[in-house]
């Protein structure tokens, strides 16, 4: 699939590109706050240190960081979100999960199945994709100035399970349990990281073309745009130069 741009790098690069601020500081808070139900000491909460570290390279400001995290240990008063995968197909029958925090269940299941419907898919029943995709670590490294085998012996040290070249970053896959000590491992030689979460990748891709591919694109961009939905994954593949053809309509 090196020809190809898949989801998890599809995004990312839409992320970089295109994100809201606002919406995204949002989206970090609410994840911070989750966290920190587990305990509000970063060192001692992989899924908080990783919350945070995401947080300061999209530039949430520290205090904000710290209240979140005092509401969601319990310090501060705060909404309390519950966390909801759900599951369905877009167009071409892409497989989709998306990670939701929300105070309310109903009115984001109802939002979800009429953004499904308006572009061309359907919401499903629990449990109806999810055994297409498997919980990863997954980083993305900036390529300017970094050789892929360096990157590659210094992600396998730590503990990484692959490293592909997807355009314009180089993305390391691992464990979740391994996530951290990678991220550091990286970190300390001198890389660049652009992002590092842990997500559901897909086993296997679809590859979609023409109008199914914008479609497709459009669900999956609108899916990641509602304020409840913290996480998207998709098992899209798209040529890297249709997707650009797409990304500029």
């Amino acid at each position: 699939m090196s020809g190809h741009s898949k989801w998890s790098s599809i995004k990312h690069k839409k992320a970089a590109k295109d994100a809201k601020r606002g919406k995204l500081f949002t989206k970090l808070i609410k994840e911070i706050t989750v966290a920190a139900r587990h305990g509000g000491d970063p060192s001692a909460n992989p899924r908080l240190r990783t919350a945070v570290l995401t947080a300061r390279a999209a530039s949430l400001p520290n205090d904000t960081i710290d209240r979140a995290i005092k509401k969601g240990s319990g310090e501060l008063d705060g909404q309390t979100f519950e966390e909801i995968d759900y599951e369905g197909y877009g167009p071409g029958g892409v497989a989709v999960m998306a990670r939701v925090l929300t105070d309310n269940r109903n009115r984001t299941v109802s939002e979800l199945r009429f953004l499904f419907s308006k572009h061309g898919g359907n919401l499903g029943e629990a449990n109806c994709v999810a055994w297409m995709f498997q919980k990863r670590g997954v980083i993305h490294l900036d390529k300017a100035g970094a050789d892929e085998e360096r990157v590659m012996e210094v992600a396998l040290e730590g503990g990484a399970d692959d490293v592909s070249d997807v355009g314009e970053t180089f993305e390391v896959l691992a464990s979740p349990d391994h996530l951290e000590p990678v991220r550091a491992k990286l970190e300390s030689a001198g890389f660049k990281l652009t992002g590092a979460e842990v997500t559901m990748v897909p086993q296997n891709t679809v590859h979609l073309s023409g109008a199914q591919a914008a479609a497709a694109l459009k669900l999956l961009e609108a899916i990641e745009d509602h304020d409840d939905v913290q996480n998207v994954s998709a098992n899209l593949d798209v040529d890297p130069e249709e997707l650009e053809k797409l990304s500029a309509a």
